[in-house]
């Protein structure tokens, strides 16, 4: 008898008390019960937000994973829906793995013989009874977002191309902006020889695909060539240089195993970066090889930006998986029986050819009292958000000297951020919270002429930090003591021009 793994994970939502966790965050997306992973299929369509993740329902009994799905109106509230795609099919019965979605213009729909309005793809997982893996690439297609139909012809890709070994997977499909009528889609790979690497495919149909080639980086002298054994969740946004008006491709992905100089120190299991140049065909020209880090965080891995109808254009916003490899035991598994959570969707822009990131929330709320606190004060520490756990605080300096300091959570338990202006660094220390398995303290030297303002998004157990006009960002976990509440603002030889905050809880 064929399992029901719909029914399992009803079962286990139904049984789930993740909700009444009081580090269970209140605007960001965490699976219902189990495990999250990546997010997926993002996409914004007639004004709702639609977030796929990779899901683990019966974590850690069983590593199963799904894709989960919620949706919103707003990007603060989410409803969780079942399961978009359920691996119990012949090529996916290891688990649905990581890709992301497509939303289709009537045209497009005539041009596709399947005609449905939402496309996701994703990566099949098969292992066999040896521990062997077939990764092929999967379609699944859906009329209204509440039902969703496995393509009878699946999978589209049955297995990796020729050179590469089966990690092969992670599709992300776009419209080729320099070629109409043809889509792309981009895969994480591994060479033969246990390189990483990108490869490109193209489709008139979205049906029936054709490998155009590796990625390439005619410019970049050679050092992107090996980067790290394994290029996981790669993807490619087109923005605006500010400073140009001109059109760049920001190429956005995780080279497993990359060297820490080569991608900008980064401290994590995993780097997640970015390099900038413009996408023909197969190569990413006018990039000269510089890496930069998405996010510099404890906690950040596989960002995907959302997906729009052309007829329906917006910001480009992104959201990534606000953990990485091997931090699955975190309080809240035993707490609340979940585990980790998405960033907020962060709204993009390229300025100076580096990446621009600011969460997509309503102007906070004029906070007087505080600045006039904090004069009153003369610098020292002045409560906050008293008895709010879920928060967005904004604070502008009128010069670069001095520091800022916060400090969320009570005396013995808490998560500590300076942004020292006058030797332009933030620091970062969670040494006293519940949560410091991957990294207790972090420093981060600030690039280029920043403004001197703070911003730190707060949700009870997810912290994201911007500094400057969203130049650096930095996203961690943050498990306080759930008894504690609001924040100390403290200022040291700064003026403080400006604080705002919005609450949430």
């Amino acid at each position: 008898m064929t399992e029901d793994l719909r029914a399992a994970e009803a079962e286990a939502v139904a049984g789930s008390h993740a909700a009444n966790d009081p580090d269970y965050p209140l605007i960001h997306v965490a699976p219902p019960v189990g495990r999250l992973n990546d997010p997926n299929g993002l996409l914004i369509d007639d004004g709702v937000a639609h977030v796929f993740f990779q899901y683990t329902p019966m974590h850690p009994s069983r590593r199963l994973v799904y894709w989960g799905h919620a949706s919103s109106h707003d990007l603060l509230h989410w409803r969780h829906h079942a399961p978009a795609i359920v691996p119990d099919s012949f090529y996916d019965a290891s688990g649905a793995y990581s890709g992301n979605a497509l939303v289709l213009e009537d045209d497009e729909r005539q041009q596709a013989p399947h005609a449905a309005r939402y496309q996701l793809f994703y990566t099949g997982n098969l292992k066999d009874a040896d521990d062997q893996r077939t990764a092929s690439q999967c379609l699944v297609t859906s009329p209204d977002l509440v039902s969703f139909t496995k393509w009878p012809g699946n999978p589209l890709i049955p297995t990796h191309a020729a050179g590469y070994t089966a990690h092969f997977r992670d599709p992300q499909v776009t419209r080729d902006p320099d070629r109409p009528g043809r889509f792309r889609m981009l895969l994480g790979a591994q060479r033969q020889d246990l390189t990483g690497a990108a490869v490109v495919y193209h489709s008139s149909d979205l049906l029936t695909w054709h490998l155009e080639g590796e990625l390439s980086f005619p410019d970049a002298r050679g050092v992107l060539d090996r980067l790290g054994y394994m290029w996981e969740c790669p993807g490619v946004v087109r923005l605006t240089e500010e400073t140009t008006g001109q059109d760049r491709d920001v190429l956005i992905w995780c080279p497993q195993g990359a060297d820490r100089q080569q991608a900008d120190g980064y401290e994590n299991v995993f780097p997640c970066v970015y390099a900038v140049g413009r996408l023909e065909g197969t190569a990413l020209t006018q990039c000269d090889g510089t890496l930069r880090q998405v996010d510099h965080g404890f906690e950040f891995y596989a960002p995907q930006a959302f997906s729009r109808a052309p007829s329906q254009p917006g910001q480009a916003l992104l959201s990534g998986w606000a953990g990485n490899a091997g931090q699955d035991d975190q309080p809240s598994v035993t707490e609340g029986g979940w585990v980790h959570a998405l960033t907020f969707p962060r709204a993009l822009s390229l300025r100076h050819g580096r990446l621009i990131q600011r969460p997509v929330l309503p102007e906070p709320e004029e906070q007087a009292q505080v600045r006039e606190s904090l004069a009153q004060a003369g610098g020292e520490a002045v409560t906050v958000l008293e008895g709010h756990r879920s928060w967005h605080l904004v604070v502008e300096a009128e010069q670069d000297a001095g520091a800022l300091c916060l400090r969320i959570g009570s005396q013995a338990s808490h998560v500590s951020i300076e942004l020292d202006l006058s030797q332009r660094l933030l620091r970062v220390d969670r040494s006293s919270s519940r949560y410091t398995a991957h990294g207790a303290t972090r420093t981060v030297t600030l690039d280029g002429d920043l403004p001197p303002r703070l911003e730190v998004l707060h949700d009870r157990s997810v912290t994201e930090v911007f500094v400057g006009d969203g130049d650096l960002a930095f996203t961690m976990r943050s498990f306080v003591d759930p008894a504690a509440s609001g924040a100390r603002l403290s200022t040291c030889g700064v003026q403080v021009k400006a604080v705002s905050a919005s609450v949430f809880d």
